[in-house]
């Protein structure tokens, strides 16, 4: 059993709202990354989609080509992937069409989160982006409409491809191992939105939690660690040039 590709037109159709409304988290990551959203660049992120969603795309747009490995980590990558799948990169987010986004894409930094039992109870991150993905510090500006979205495509493509799901299902359970060596708790946004937590070393016990509980993650923990990243990374926030009173709430007003 396998997607097809009029599967990922019901997913495409279906899953089109954004992390949050409110905010554009790509300006927030974009100056320590060249200037590019973390999420759009095959330096950070190599997509990887079925050859179905692939087929889909081009229909549609021109927008993706297959993508050429440039290192031996990207040609890892490659080497590795199943072969109903393939990795592939766009023409950057200046071209960005939204309405051809990949699923990775629309989803990107989120995962749907599978308990112990094999249950999903929400969503959770892909943590090696902490260091250079916004929103992972910001969990507070996810909306509703996004986790309904992200949850029902998935539950789809897992009724359709169950390798997929147990790919979640890994994932899951390999984000319970690295966090509970660290002793750090898993943040949860659960379906209803609210944020819950999973205890390190409690066997997956998911309590309550406030945002207020996650701090920010380097560089995004102050304005002056986010402005020392940007100088670090050459950057610059829209082209200005850093002042000692500037702040990252800066960033909203500067439109």
């Amino acid at each position: 059993m396998a997607m097809k590709v009029k599967h990922f037109g019901h997913v495409h159709e279906r899953f089109t709202a954004p992390v949050s409304q409110r905010y554009d988290c790509g300006r927030m990551c974009a100056p320590l990354n060249g200037g590019e959203p973390v999420c759009c660049t095959t330096d950070n992120a190599v997509p990887v989609v079925e050859r179905a969603e692939y087929k889909y795309l081009k229909k549609r747009t021109d927008l993706w080509r297959g993508f050429k490995p440039t290192d031996a980590a990207s040609r890892q990558i490659v080497d590795e992937l199943a072969p109903s799948c393939l990795a592939i990169e766009c023409k950057g987010a200046a071209h960005c069409e939204r309405e051809h986004r990949t699923v990775a894409c629309r989803s990107f930094p989120f995962f749907p989160y599978f308990t112990k039992e094999k249950e999903i109870i929400g969503l959770s991150y892909y943590w090696t982006f902490e260091d250079r993905c916004w929103v992972i510090s910001n969990l507070q500006i996810v909306e509703q409409e996004f986790v309904d979205q992200l949850i029902e495509a998935y539950v789809y493509i897992f009724e359709h491809d169950e390798d997929e799901e147990e790919a979640y299902i890994d994932q899951s359970a390999s984000m319970r191992r690295v966090f509970s060596r660290s002793g750090r708790v898993i943040p949860i946004i659960g379906r209803d939105g609210k944020i819950y937590k999973i205890l390190p070393k409690s066997g997956g016990k998911i309590i309550d939690a406030n945002i207020e509980e996650f701090a920010a993650l380097e560089p995004f923990t102050s304005d002056e660690a986010y402005r020392e990243a940007i100088e670090e990374a050459d950057g610059d926030p829209a082209g200005k040039t850093l002042s000692p009173d500037w702040s990252i709430k800066d960033w909203w007003n500067n439109d």
